[in-house]
């Protein structure tokens, strides 16, 4: 990071992140081939630069890159050398790269024959560095649809921050520091070319990269040169190579793929159920898309220094600790279900996104919406005692809360820069776009939605897709396979679907029963005031049962309002299973008819449909269509539930209203029954985790005092003795944490623990205590960044933003710290988000919500292209909303 220059540039530079290709160097994707009656950019030699946009000019496209990186990490700096074979569509003496922080120390264009035809004498280099481009101004003008090679030699700093080439560090058990070197390069480049890479070390390190070493070399210096094979045809964001001294576990699927974990070598024992799951999923996703996995290797790598929970890079995925080491000890239930589903995620991406990649990044939901759906097909085949599925459920529901805003987007969104782009990795994207694809699979049927996927991998294997390709394959096996649910309608899927992806919003179904008919209408749920907008409309995919039979009605709305013409009937209940990504609200007696039939009989309905009329009730409460009273009445059957997950729905909303209103009188919630142990089913660990934490929260004196219990013991043992269970760690640590001796000494464990999975639960136990100066000191040591990494910052904040006793204290230190905030992470980036979001998330008065506007008009000019801050706004107007609906008219 370049100090010197101003916060204003350095904040330009940070929104145009644009180091998509091998630490720096990027060529264009297709783009626009001329520039139309605007004016030039100045560059900063003072002269015209010959480009005006973002995307680079499609003149020119690569076919080949030959690279090689030497880092260095004593000096923690890196020298580099490319030579890119290209192809010129159109004659142009002009070549436009991106290039963030590098100095080029020698360039050269040769002809296909050996010619050079200029070298960086006889040619001119300019820089335009508010969008990271370089330019290279030949006298020559280079010719339609011959070969050239571009040579360019460069220098520059690894990274500080976790974009591009960046260094990092771990600590081992001594107390040793040790430094690796690691890429991340998305986003924002997404087309396509082949790549050699080699990478010179030096004795102690090793070096990876996307494919198999085929040679090492000696060189002088004690320093070797590692050659890789040649990539497959690939986009330039999912290149990647780490240079360090991890260790690794290895097995062989059935078809022959390598597949190894990397990690630092004292967490080794860490790595082995990750093997085991890699292997397991990715035999499935060969088996499942019937096209097996293109390249000879694959390796996942645990970084300690990683912002995002994991990245897809081709051959070479790389995680954040806590999103692949598996530790039997620290890790509870929820954690082995979280890495399970995170390499089920990146290995999905390795036909989705990677075999086959978005035309552009306003779809990059194509990439994320199917990783994000495929984790739950691929756990559910794979490790089915997981019961992956029924989590589907929090998915969708996490969707809709945040498309029930009117600061929401449609998946499908206009995106052309590196901020917008950052911001498109989002809970549309992945959550939404996994739940409508959820709706299209039980619309089309399981085969034709298996092989509809299969024809649009097939199809489009190393090249760009977008929307419609995908459409035109299911339509195209659906028109050969289809055993129609609804045989008597004529449906378009790209009609169908283009109402969910190019517009916002979650439909709200509303249902009137009167005997035999079912009348039903649509309109766009808002938890906030809106006027009605007629033109949201969606094509529906509905489903519904009846008292007269468990038999799956279906009918497809495609308008505003229907009638459904049914024999006569005492109930119907609409989205079976909540297969469909619609909220259905009954109007006249329809819910008290709904609580009536769960208080005498709840297992009329699936556990799925009550723990979906349970969020749809407390949804509609917040948009003001239903009484907190009878969504209240609705949970009252509760005390009969089996379900842990409707329990963990219900307990959800029940704890929010609890802590709200000050209630203490929980035992009926069935916390007395849970055991302090990690027996049991993943969901029977994860609702006895939540109820324990709920009742401690609340303390509720059983709870309190057996936490207390097992903590002494635990200090006592200067933290060797092994007596708590994995799934109540957090739980302990946080009751624990309320006295300065048990804060200090969780501090301590802190800094010497091997356990990503028990440092995150220790840093939440320590954000809950309600001492102002421990909590303040814990956001410092997030900021200095070296006992608490700043890739954890972002979330430090957001845990004591939920403390009662901390939620001022985070915004005050957001607001004071803003501009450092900015230098750590880039504007768009899921941290900033979070940040913006999460420190806001708990405000519920109107003085809150102007002293938040005035913060956000203050910095207005940074987070102008920010979607975060209108989250943040609409958030709290919700809240304030929510209050004085519900909670005055109860005093």
């Amino acid at each position: 990071m370049e100090e010197k220059e101003s916060l204003e540039k350095w904040v330009a530079m940070l929104l145009l992140l644009l180091i998509l290709n091998f630490v720096g160097i990027n060529y264009a994707l297709s783009g626009e081939r001329s520039i139309e009656n605007t004016s030039f950019p100045i560059a900063t030699n003072g002269q015209p630069f010959p480009w005006n946009k973002l995307r680079l000019p499609g003149w020119i496209l690569p076919v080949h890159y030959d690279l090689v990186i030497h880092p260095n990490l004593t000096s923690l700096i890196f020298m580099g050398s490319v030579k890119i074979e290209v192809t010129v569509v159109h004659e142009t003496s002009t070549i436009v790269l991106h290039s963030k922080h590098l100095e080029i120390i020698s360039a050269a264009i040769e002809e296909e024959n050996g010619k050079t035809q200029a070298d960086l004498k006889q040619m001119k280099v300019l820089e335009y560095p508010p969008h990271e481009q370089i330019a290279f101004l030949y006298a020559e003008p280079l010719q339609v649809d011959k070969k050239y090679f571009l040579s360019i030699n460069y220098i520059a700093n690894l990274s500080d921050g976790f974009y591009g080439f960046y260094k990092s560090t771990y600590k081992t058990k001594d107390g040793q520091t040790r430094l690796l070197a690691s890429t991340h390069f998305e986003p924002t480049s997404a087309r396509m070319a082949n790549y050699t890479i080699k990478i010179q070390r030096d004795g102690q390190h090793s070096a990876l990269s996307n494919m198999p070493k085929v040679k090492t070399l000696k060189l002088d210096n004690n320093l070797f040169e590692d050659h890789f094979a040649e990539s497959v045809k690939m986009s330039t964001y999912l290149v990647a190579f780490i240079v360090s001294d991890f260790q690794s576990v290895s097995g062989t699927t059935s078809s022959g793929i390598k597949v190894s974990v990397y990690v630092t070598p004292e967490k080794l024992n860490q790595a082995r159920y990750a093997l085991e799951a890699a292997i397991k999923i990715l035999e499935f996703y060969e088996q499942y898309f019937g096209i097996y996995y293109p390249l000879p290797k694959q390796d996942l790598v645990a970084v300690p220094d990683f912002q995002s929970g994991a990245m897809e890079n081709w051959g070479l995925t790389t995680y954040r600790e806590t999103s692949l080491l598996y530790d039997p000890e620290t890790s509870s239930a929820s954690d082995k279900l979280w890495v399970t589903m995170v390499i089920g995620h990146e290995l999905a991406h390795q036909w989705f996104g990677n075999l086959v990649t978005m035309e552009w990044w306003n779809d990059i939901w194509l990439n994320e919406g199917f990783a994000r759906y495929m984790e739950f097909i691929s756990v559910d085949a794979t490790y089915p005692e997981l019961q992956v599925n029924d989590y589907l459920l929090g998915t969708c529901f996490a969707a809709m809360g945040r498309d029930s805003m009117n600061s929401s987007r449609p998946i499908s969104s206009k995106a052309e820069n590196p901020t917008q782009i950052k911001e498109m990795f989002d809970t549309v994207s992945y959550d939404k776009g996994a739940c409508i694809l959820h709706m299209l699979r039980n619309f089309l049927t399981e085969e034709v939605f298996q092989n509809g996927i299969i024809h649009y991998l097939k199809k489009h294997s190393y090249s760009n897709a977008k929307n419609n390709d995908l459409w035109t394959s299911l339509a195209n096996v659906s028109s050969l396979l289809l055993f129609s649910y609804y045989v008597d309608e004529h449906f378009d899927i790209a009609e169908i679907m283009n109402t969910w992806t190019l517009q916002k919003g979650i439909p709200l179904i509303t249902v009137k029963q009167n005997h035999k008919r079912i009348k039903i209408r649509q309109e766009r749920f808002l938890k906030g005031i809106f006027p009605h907008d007629p033109h949201f409309l969606w094509h529906v995919p509905l489903t519904y049962i009846t008292s007269h039979s468990k038999s799956i009605g279906r009918h497809l709305l495609k308008n505003h309002s229907d009638t459904i013409e049914l024999e006569d009937v005492n109930w119907v209940k609409f989205n079976v299973d909540m297969n469909g990504y619609y909220i259905v609200h009954y109007e006249g007696n329809g819910w008290d008819t709904i609580i009536k039939l769960l208080t005498q009989n709840h297992t009329l309905f699936s556990y799925k449909d009550r723990a979906s009329l349970i969020h749809n009730a407390f949804q509609l409460v917040s948009a003001g269509k239903l009484s907190l009273d009878r969504a209240l009445d609705l949970t009252q059957y509760l005390q009969h539930e089996s379900s842990n997950i409707v329990l963990l729905q219900g307990l959800g909303y029940l704890a929010v209203i609890y802590r709200m209103m000050e209630r203490r009188n929980i035992s009926d919630l069935v916390i007395d029954r849970q055991t302090w142990s990690d027996e049991g089913s993943i969901s029977d660990r994860m609702l006895c985790s939540a109820l324990l934490e709920l009742a401690c929260d609340l303390q509720y004196p059983p709870c309190v005092q057996k936490a207390n219990e097992l903590f002494s013991k635990w200090m006592e043992s200067s933290g060797n003795l092994t007596n708590i269970p994995s799934d109540v760690l957090e739980t302990v640590y946080s009751v624990g944490s309320k006295t300065a001796n048990g804060w200090n000494f969780l501090l301590e464990r802190y800094k010497v623990s091997m356990s990503g999975a028990e440092q995150r639960k220790i840093c939440s136990a320590l954000a809950s205590c309600k001492d102002d100066a421990k909590l303040t000191r814990l956001l410092e040591l997030a900021m200095e960044g070296h006992i608490i990494k700043t890739q954890d910052l972002s979330s430090v904040i957001y845990s004591v933003s939920t403390n009662p006793a901390g939620q001022h204290l985070a915004w005050k230190f957001v607001k004071k710290n803003w501009s450092k905030l900015l230098e750590k992470f880039p504007l768009g980036s899921f941290s900033i988000r979070m940040i913006i979001i999460g420190s806001t998330a708990q405000f519920s008065s109107k003085q809150e919500l102007e002293e938040v506007k005035l913060f956000f008009e203050s910095v207005k000019e940074e987070v102008s292209q920010l979607r975060a801050p209108q989250i943040a706004v609409e958030n709290i107007e919700k809240n304030i909303k929510w209050l004085e609906r519900n909670l005055e008219e109860k005093h």
